[in-house]
């Protein structure tokens, strides 16, 4: 199975817990250009089904067979690939090295604890001692390692037209939460058709739906329309949105930041806003624009949330 934030890893791993016991597999240190980092979770069950991914393919199949010895034997495993492996029929071709361990036994109240703050777009520390066993937060323990995890990228767009559409639509295939907010009932049903399911309806700018941004949430103005734009972006800028951009050339950001000054709105916060959005310039095609703009986020997110580890 797909999975790969600790959340999604997390919540399989405790839905196979209640038919009998299921290995967690933690990355607990890499060497050169490893695919995941430190804190990258794998979920392995009795049954040989598995989530999560601890490498490019390269040496999951042999991490797998481990975890499942680990569910027979009951014993927590650290196991080493690449430079200084006893798997020497396991080279990884980037040349660095991957280690992990395997509880075969983890337990579930920290887990489900770890995963439901997640859930609730809450970070959350998992601390790994020594023998194995798990933590909520930093713990004083010497050779304890401890690994942060952040809330999903969640991305809201309020807009009408192709762009907002494209958009939306690829972010959903990316995995991404999104919700989109529109005011015309013909785009509402085309998104329903495309299988966007948090549709917000939008009736006048001067009576906005209620915010929910958080410090993980991306907001994206795809409105060509003078009357929304000031009110929605004006609204974005009160709360925590890591990203807030809008679709434009650059003499319209240039007139929207204007009246977004005249409305008193501090130049620091105007500041906020990227515009023209997209890390290519000038895109004329709205599936082309959604790569462009998406890939941007995504930079954004990864610079905010880049996976910290700590060791003691």
């Amino acid at each position: 199975m797909y999975l790969e934030h600790a959340q999604d890893v997390l919540g399989q791993w405790l839905a196979w817990r209640k038919a009998g016991a299921v290995a967690l597999v933690v990355v607990t240190a890499t060497e050169g250009g490893a695919v995941r980092a430190p804190g990258a979770l794998m979920a392995v069950s009795t049954t040989g089904e598995s989530c999560g991914y601890v490498s490019g393919g390269c040496i999951d199949t042999d991490v797998a067979h481990h975890a499942r010895q680990a569910l027979r034997s009951g014993r927590f495993e650290c196991l080493r690939y690449g430079n200084g492996s006893p798997f020497i029929d396991l080279p990884l071709p980037c040349g660095g090295a991957i280690e992990v361990c395997v509880l075969p036994d983890a337990e579930a109240g920290v887990l489900r604890a770890c995963h439901d703050r997640l859930a609730a777009r809450q970070p959350v520390t998992l601390t790994l001692l020594p023998s194995g066993d798990l933590g909520l937060g930093h713990m004083a323990v010497t050779n304890a390692l401890s690994f942060q995890y952040t809330p999903r990228l969640r991305l809201r767009i309020a807009g009408r037209g192709a762009d907002s559409l494209a958009l939306a639509r690829l972010a959903m295939a990316s995995g991404i939460e999104t919700e989109l907010q529109l005011c015309d009932s013909v785009e509402t049903q085309s998104a329903q058709r495309l299988g966007v399911d948090q549709i917000t309806q939008l009736t006048v700018p001067s009576t906005l739906p209620a915010m929910d941004d958080d410090p993980w949430t991306a907001f994206l103005l795809a409105f060509h329309d003078v009357g929304w734009e000031e009110p929605l972006l004006a609204q974005a800028l009160t709360g925590p949105a890591f990203y807030i951009g809008a679709i434009g050339s650059k003499t319209t950001h240039a007139r929207r930041c204007e009246t977004l000054r005249v409305a008193s709105i501090a130049e620091r916060q105007i500041g906020r806003i990227r515009g023209p959005v997209g890390l290519i310039p000038s895109m004329r095609e709205a599936s082309m624009l959604a790569v462009s703009i998406l890939a941007e986020i995504v930079e954004a997110y990864q610079c905010k949330v880049r996976p910290t580890f700590a060791s003691r």
